[in-house]
């Protein structure tokens, strides 16, 4: 067997990181050679998204790109896989002929086969888009039998013995988990669930990511100790909606005690949770994330907007009321939680009332991040045929008022925290005009998008951090929602390597 060599290129999400991640796991697993730059590799993989407007251009983009090294690099083939090729198909391979083949969810488990054929000269057709609602039953219960004929990306289906001698594939003991780390960083997403069985009214997703399906606990456990014996120290769990985790399991507690088991894992120090649903929030959740040691004081809530009546046109639930009890629910138990938020602005029929009633939200609500996004239509989304339609110049005028607000809002946030002690996980360096500086993430800081905690010494030098450790440091100063932090000095003040 020749070695071929495969780049995986990702967008979006971190659930899409994880899919990345296996995928590269199933490839090196069948005698594949893992490069991380397109331009070296004779077949660069594109792992796209599909979420948003931005997200889709993005993502064609990146395959321009990767075509391009077809005429300047070793690159000979160029394959659209993930979100935006599962959700379009068909017509993105018409519209992007650029691109020597369009794969779904499903081609994902002999991806080998797919990639080998296609440097052979072969153009497999082009994944044909369905609703992928409609391939588990209605019954959350009864899904778990049916799943094993439904491609799930990022739940170790099937998962393929080696070809080759590699221990990035194989663990100890315990279920099998296939997956090669594509960064060195010391934090990775776990992914816990796939799909969603809600309706909001603006969004896609379920339709191409399916029905709600939990992975079982010891398929998580199993690939949470892969990773901590690979130098991960945060474990980031991510799903559509991780207040669904379990029901198709006949247990919605089942994350409560999930929880400390993950932070009992050899190697892990830190549990991040994401994306919960407001209207599924419960009690012992909220006690779970916030008596657990080890779990991160991070609270991702997806309040969308603040407004009742447009809540309901979305097809969610609550209000400004029940969202700013919920907030206090969360910091009568965790006072120094992180809390961070996603809104849409300008959504079908949107009046200056409720926006009124999302910024006067926002100001009561003390948020740590909140992302702002301007409605779009997304095709085959219920809202697509609303009517009330806002003019697009008025949602820009809308997302560029409430931007500038949260802008304002959350670097108060920040400075509320100068004086505070954080734990940091140490994640490297960035260069600054006046040189390198340490940076990390607090316990209240997501990955990626929610700012970040510069370590400095007491004297603005560099400290003795190494990448990896966590360390508890004081909140010194504020750059926008980003943290400055000087570490503490006791002994008792880092975890250890």
């Amino acid at each position: 067997m020749s070695t071929r060599s495969v780049a995986v290129v990702t967008l979006g999400c971190t659930r899409n990181e994880v899919d990345s991640e296996e995928l590269a796991g199933r490839l090196a697993a069948e005698g594949w050679t893992l490069v991380d730059d397109a331009s070296e590799a004779d077949v660069a993989v594109v792992n796209t998204c599909g979420f948003v407007e931005q997200a889709k251009k993005d993502s064609i983009d990146a395959l321009l790109e990767a075509s391009d090294l077809k005429r300047s690099g070793r690159t000979q083939k160029v394959v659209a896989v993930g979100c935006l090729a599962e959700r379009y198909g068909e017509q993105l391979a018409a519209e992007l002929p650029e691109a020597d083949a369009v794969l779904g969810f499903d081609s994902y488990a002999d991806m080998s086969t797919h990639l080998r054929g296609i440097l052979a000269g072969e153009r497999p057709a082009s994944h044909a888009p369905r609703d992928r609602r409609r391939l588990l039953p209605l019954a959350p219960a009864a899904r778990h039998t049916a799943a094993v004929t439904v491609a799930l990306p990022g739940h170790q289906q099937g998962a393929p013995e080696p070809g080759v001698a590699l221990a990035d594939v194989a663990p100890a003991s315990g279920p099998r988990v296939v997956r090669a780390r594509l960064d060195g960083r010391p934090w990775a997403p776990l992914k816990i669930a796939s799909g969603c069985d809600r309706r909001c009214a603006f969004c896609a997703i379920p339709m191409f990511r399916g029905a709600f399906v939990s992975r079982r606990p010891e398929e998580i456990l199993a690939e949470a100790t892969w990773l901590g014996e690979r130098g991960v120290r945060e474990v980031f769990l991510v799903s559509e909606n991780t207040t669904s985790y379990g029901k198709d399991l006949g247990d919605l507690r089942l994350v409560d005690r999930l929880l400390p088991e993950l932070v009992a894992v050899p190697g892990v120090d830190r549990v991040r949770v994401s994306y919960l649903q407001p209207a599924e929030v419960r009690p012992d959740l909220l006690d779970a994330m916030a008596s657990t040691p080890g779990v991160a004081p991070y609270f991702d809530i997806s309040f969308q907007h603040a407004s009742g009546p447009l809540l309901r046109r979305m097809r969610r639930f609550g209000d400004r009321t029940a969202f700013l009890d919920l907030l206090d629910q969360v910091r009568s138990r965790v006072p120094e939680a992180g809390i961070r938020t996603n809104v849409i602005v300008g959504f079908p029929g949107e009046t200056e009332e409720d926006l009124a009633e999302l910024t006067a939200f926002l100001e009561e609500a003390r948020l740590d991040v909140v992302g702002v996004f301007g409605y779009s239509d997304e095709d085959g989304t219920e809202a697509e045929g609303y009517e009330g339609k806002l003019d697009p110049a008025v949602v820009a005028e809308r997302v560029a008022e409430v931007t500038a607000l949260v802008e304002e809002l959350t670097a108060q946030r920040a400075e509320e925290r100068i004086g505070s002690v954080v734990e940091v996980l140490v994640e490297g360096t960035d260069d600054d005009l006046d040189g390198p500086r340490l940076l990390g993430r607090a316990g209240q800081q997501g990955p990626d998008v929610d700012g970040v905690t510069y370590l400095e010494d007491e004297d603005g030098g560099m400290p003795s951090c190494r990448v990896g450790e966590i360390v508890r440091a004081r909140v010194v100063a504020t750059e926008g929602v980003d943290l400055v932090a000087v570490p503490l000095t006791g002994a008792a003040d880092r975890v250890q390597l």
